[in-house]
């Protein structure tokens, strides 16, 4: 893929602090660390390396990478050597694709309760799959799966809703075979969406009780019990919607469909069109008007404020593995899977060490390999311009 002539980064160092210095009252300190994270990312403001070509001796200075899982530079390498790991669980049967997603009502409640209620959405998701797949009258199995959270759509609006990514069958309750699918599709969706939705308020509930729920500005009438039970029953009266893809093939198609969704951020670079005058276009993909391509055009501050909408709470994990894939569990279920399917342990493919500087990039003048031949930091990359200048 080419790269984009214009990025998210260039966007921050223009408007960037004068965005800050108008809203340096709402922001919190990870967002203001995103802002800077991407603002510097393979800038001089990072520090580097010097490289020189193995081949040929030609020598330039590479800017370090801010590695900020919000950074859309920065999740190549991370979503590669993920990837790697993961070959090895695959399994040789079908995946389905379910997405969980909860009512729009629900958005400024969970924009002031990121971690409990993204937590919760996990939660509930998984915890909805595994109890129908269990089920005799649908699956009567163990199942495993992985699940992403994404926070956004197309239009870059807090749009919470999480994908999970499931091998079609399970292992029996006994664990003496593998349950396989009689039919086409995974689990009914309308079973699905009403439990999901029972499992939710009722998760909503118990943080009310135990004071686990903050309420600022417009929602802090919620904070009364009587105002938060009328809102629950409003949640309840409203579908939910869960949404499941036919399955997608085998292990082969897996991890390039699992590229799709494990390390994006709320928009790539590529997806921008024009910035100028203040004014941020962008491409986005109109789900309800029959997946039509169309452009927006917002302001850089409601472009950053939307950004920004989708940063995660520090330490917050938004890549997880349920049922037999969790990490107690797969080092010995999944060859356990592998065995009940007649596989035989999958190896781990041989790959490009990624860490390794002798494959960071090619010599722009021969192709030869580049190593590293010094680290520099910040104030010795700007010693070294001043010199030639």
């Amino acid at each position: 893929m080419k790269r984009p002539t214009l990025e998210v980064a260039d966007i921050i160092r223009v408007a960037g602090d004068s965005f800050i210095e108008k809203n340096r009252a709402h922001l919190a300190w990870p967002q203001l660390k995103v802002l800077r994270a991407i603002r510097d990312c393979r800038t001089a403001a990072l520090g580097g390396h010097l490289d020189r070509c193995s081949r040929c001796g030609h020598q330039a200075i590479s800017y370090n990478s801010c590695r900020n899982r919000h950074c859309p530079k920065c999740q190549t390498n991370a979503r590669e050597q993920w990837l790697a790991k993961r070959s090895e669980d695959l399994l040789d049967v079908p995946y389905f694709h379910v997405v969980f997603t909860v009512p729009h009502d629900l958005s400024p409640l969970m924009l002031q309760n990121k971690k409990a209620l993204y937590a919760l959405l996990f939660r509930a998701s998984a915890e909805t799959l595994m109890e129908i797949a269990a089920d005799p009258k649908h699956l009567g199995a163990r199942i495993g799966f992985l699940s992403v959270l994404h926070t956004w759509g197309q239009n870059l609006q807090h749009h919470p809703h999480v994908h999970c990514v499931v091998p079609a069958g399970g292992i029996a309750k006994d664990g003496s075979r593998w349950v396989g699918l009689s039919t086409g599709f995974f689990l009914p969706v309308r079973v699905l969406s009403k439990v999901f939705r029972g499992k939710f308020v009722a998760g909503l509930k118990r943080l009310f009780r135990r004071g686990g729920l903050r309420f600022h500005g417009q929602l802090r009438t919620l904070a009364d019990s009587k105002m938060f039970q009328r809102f629950l029953r409003q949640l309840f009266r409203q579908n939910w919607v869960v949404y499941s893809k036919r399955p997608f093939g085998g292990p082969e198609h897996v991890l390039q469909y699992l590229a799709r969704y494990t390390h994006r951020v709320a928009i790539s670079s590529h997806r921008l069109i024009e910035f100028g005058n203040g004014r941020v276009v962008f491409r986005w993909k109109d789900y309800a008007g029959g997946n039509k391509q169309r452009t927006m055009g917002v302001s850089a501050d409601e472009f950053l404020r939307r950004f920004l909408l989708h940063v995660l709470p520090h330490g917050f994990v938004r890549i997880r593995h349920f049922g037999f894939l969790t990490n107690r569990s797969r080092a010995v279920l999944v060859p356990l899977c592998q065995r009940l399917l007649s596989e035989l342990p999958r190896e781990r493919a041989p790959g490009k060490d990624l860490t390794s500087p002798s494959t960071q990039w090619l010599c722009p003048r021969c192709a030869g390999p580049m190593i590293i031949i010094e680290r520099l930091t910040a104030q010795q990359i700007r010693r070294s311009f001043a010199d030639s200048s």
